[in-house]
C-alpha cells in the first residue's frame, strides 16, 4: 500500500512539472526559476513582452527593484555611478563621457561618485530632442532621450552624472537637491525604467575602466587624479 501511495505522488508531481512546463513553455517553470541565474530566470524576450503589455512578474519586479546596501572602497577614486557594462569613454570639448549601459537585470539604483555639494538638479528633453543634437553616443540609440543631469562640485573639481531614459518611460527619480552635501557612494537616484547613466568627467582623469567593463555602483572605482581646473 505505501509503494502504491509512493507511485501516485510520483505521478502526480510529475504530470504537474509537466503542466507547469507546457503552460510557461518557451520559458522557466515556476518550479526551476528560483535556482537560475537572473538572465535565465527571465529571458530579455519575455521582459519585453510584459514591457508591451504592461504587466510584469512580481518576482521580477522584486529584483528589479532591489537596492542593496553597499559600502564604498577606502580611498578617493571615482566611483561608478551604475552598475551594468562601460560602453563609451569620448571626450567632448575637454569632458570624459564615461557611459554605463543598464540590463534589465542590473540593480537600478544610482550612487554618488564622489563626495562633494550638489550645485544643480536640471531636466533635460521634455520634448522630441533635448538641444544636444544625436551626436553624442549615449543619445544615439535612444527615442526621445529625457534625462535628469546631477551636477556635483567636490574638493578636486566638478562631476556630473545623468540618468537617461525615453520619452515613453519618463520616469526618473532624484533623492538629492540643490545645494544638498552628499557623500562618496550615497544614493542620488533611480531610474525605473530606464538603460543609461553617463558620468561627466574633466578629459585629463585617468580612467581604470575601458570600454566592454563590468561596474558596480558605489563599489568599482572608474577612475583616479581627479583634478581642478
Amino acid at each position: 500500500m505505501t509503494m502504491l501511495v509512493l507511485q501516485i505522488a510520483i505521478l502526480c508531481l510529475v504530470a504537474t512539472a509537466t503542466v507547469l512546463w507546457a503552460l510557461y513553455f518557451p520559458y522557466p517553470s515556476p518550479l526551476i526559476r528560483r535556482w537560475l541565474p537572473p538572465r535565465k530566470r527571465w529571458p530579455e524576450k519575455q521582459i519585453r513582452t510584459w514591457l508591451k503589455k504592461g504587466v510584469f512578474q512580481r518576482a521580477f519586479l522584486r529584483h528589479f527593484y532591489s537596492d542593496p546596501e553597499r559600502m564604498a572602497p577606502p580611498g578617493n577614486g571615482v566611483l561608478a555611478p551604475a552598475d551594468g557594462l562601460i560602453t563609451s569613454a569620448e571626450v567632448r570639448a575637454g569632458t570624459r563621457y564615461l557611459v554605463i549601459a543598464l540590463s534589465f537585470w542590473d540593480m537600478h539604483v544610482q550612487r554618488s561618485p564622489l563626495a562633494g555639494s550638489v550645485l544643480s538638479v536640471e531636466s533635460h528633453g521634455d520634448d522630441f530632442m533635448d538641444g544636444e543634437g544625436r551626436e553624442f553616443a549615449f543619445l544615439r540609440e535612444k527615442s526621445c532621450p529625457v534625462q535628469k543631469r546631477l551636477v556635483i562640485a567636490t574638493d578636486a573639481g566638478q562631476v556630473a552624472v545623468r540618468l537617461i531614459t525615453s520619452l515613453a518611460a519618463r520616469r526618473i527619480e532624484t533623492w538629492v537637491h540643490e545645494s544638498e552635501e552628499i557623500q562618496r557612494g550615497q544614493r542620488i537616484g533611480r531610474i525605473l525604467l530606464g538603460s543609461t547613466v553617463v558620468l561627466e568627467l574633466p578629459a585629463a582623469t585617468k580612467l581604470l575602466v575601458r570600454t566592454g567593463d563590468r561596474v558596480w555602483a558605489g563599489q568599482t572605482v572608474v577612475a583616479e587624479g581627479l583634478t581642478a581646473p
